[in-house]
């Protein structure tokens, strides 16, 4: 199962990109059974002002329903789109969103990020 650790080493790999495209996070959530959406709910009021600074926005944002592939449930798939790697780290060390983090933390029992990048269907199948 996923836990809220980070992967150190994609993490890095991200930190080093020198992609400076606009790339979309995909985020799977699912919430600690106890206060959980409680703290994710404030999570989600305080952040949107670190998103705008740096130039992200929210794509998506939904409630996972039916499960028709996989064993792994999640509550709220969201999509968020990133004008570049940087803007993603330079919000995610900022000492002010460090502070408000703190309750997507307390709130998740476990997710998943994944940083996407645009791609056609013709460059996917001819991928070795």
């Amino acid at each position: 199962m996923s836990g809220i650790k980070s992967n150190k080493d994609q993490f890095m790999e991200l930190a080093h990109s020198t992609n400076d495209q606009p790339f979309v996070m995909l985020n799977l959530l699912k919430f600690k059974k106890k206060g959980g959406r409680e703290s994710y709910a404030r999570y989600m009021k305080e952040t949107p002002p670190f998103l705008e600074s740096v130039g992200a926005k929210v794509l998506y944002f939904g409630k996972a329903r039916e499960l028709l592939n996989g064993t792994e449930a999640w509550d709220i798939v969201m999509l968020v789109q990133y004008p570049s790697r940087q803007a993603f780290l330079k919000m995610a060390n900022d000492p002010a969103y460090l502070k408000v983090h703190r309750f997507r933390e307390e709130g998740l029992e476990r997710a998943v990020l994944y940083a996407t990048d645009p791609a056609k269907f013709k460059d996917i199948l001819s991928e070795s």
